[in-house]
C-alpha cells in the first residue's frame, strides 16, 4: 500500500511498492541530537509514523528506516536517534556512539524544548561540534524547538531560537510533536532536499575528477631524464668520433 502526503513533493512508499521509481532508492542518512528530555525520539516516531506516542524508553540510540519519494525520485530514509546530550564543565559530554552518528549523517536535526533552557544553552555547543566533526561547513543542519504547545512553561521564548538559528545560518522550525505534524514534516523534508542537491551536484564532480589524469610518477619521470641524457651523451659521442 502506498501512502502520499498532501502536502506533496514527498511520498511514503513501502519497500517494492507499487510507487513510480523502480530504481534502487538513493540513501539519506539523518541524525538527530540534542539534550535528555526533549523528544527526540518522540520527533523521530511521529516524522515516520504521524503518530504521537507520549511515553518511551530510555533511548539506546535506534536507526530507523523509511523508503520516500521526493519530486518523483525514490530515496531511502535512515533517520538515527541519539542518547540526550549534556554539558560537563563548560564543554559537551560527547560519547563516541554520538560521534560517530554524527559522522556517519548527511544532515542533522539539532532539537531543544522550549521548557528546558538548558537544552536552549547546548544548541551553539553541538553545533559547532558538529562543524569539527564535519569539516567544510556543507552538512545541513536544521534547529527544532519541541513541546510548543507547553507555554505555561516555556523557558525559552521562540525568538531566541530564531535568532540564535540565524546567527548560525540554519533553518529554524518550531514545533509540537504531541499535536502538529507539519511543521515536522517541513524540517525533515527540507533537509532530504538539501542533501538530494548535494548529492546530484557532486556527481557530476565526482566524474570529471576521476577522468583528470593521476600525477606522473617522480620515480618514473626520473627514469625518463636519465634515459634523454644517457640518448645525448651517446650521440655527442658519435658525432665526435
Amino acid at each position: 500500500m502506498r501512502l502520499t502526503q498532501s502536502m506533496c513533493t514527498i511520498a511514503e512508499c513501502a519497500p517494492g511498492g507499487d510507487g513510480p521509481a523502480t530504481a534502487r532508492p538513493r540513501l539519506v542518512k539523518i541524525a538527530v541530537v540534542g539534550g535528555s528530555g526533549v523528544g527526540k525520539t518522540a520527533l523521530v516516531v511521529r516524522f515516520l509514523t504521524r503518530r504521537f506516542i507520549g511515553d518511551y524508553e530510555r533511548n539506546a540510540g535506534n536507526l530507523y528506516s523509511r523508503h520516500i519519494q521526493i519530486d518523483g525520485e525514490m530515496w531511502a530514509i535512515q533517520v538515527q536517534d541519539t542518547p540526550g546530550v549534556q554539558i560537563h564543565e563548560h564543554s559537551l559530554d560527547c560519547n563516541e556512539q554520538l560521534n560517530r552518528s554524527i559522522r556517519w549523517a548527511d544532515a542533522l536535526v539539532i532539537v531543544f524544548s522550549i521548557t528546558d533552557y538548558k537544552s536552549f544553552e547546548l544548541l551553539s555547543h553541538l553545533y559547532h561540534h558538529v562543524r569539527q566533526l564535519h569539516p567544510g561547513n556543507t552538512v545541513p543542519v536544521v534547529i527544532v524547538a519541541n513541546k510548543a504547545d507547553l507555554l505555561h512553561i516555556k523557558e525559552v521564548e521562540p525568538q531566541q531560537g530564531l535568532q540564535l538559528a540565524n546567527m548560525l545560518g540554519c533553518t529554524f522550525y518550531e514545533v509540537s510533536v504531541s499535536e502538529n505534524y507539519n511543521n515536522i514534516f517541513n524540517a525533515f523534508h527540507l533537509l532530504c532536499k538539501e542533501v538530494c542537491k548535494q548529492q546530484i551536484t557532486s556527481t557530476p564532480e565526482r566524474r570529471r575528477t576521476s577522468l583528470i589524469p593521476r600525477p606522473k610518477s617522480p620515480n618514473m619521470q626520473d627514469l625518463k631524464r636519465r634515459f634523454k641524457q644517457a640518448l645525448s651523451a651517446k650521440v655527442r659521442t658519435v658525432t665526435s668520433v
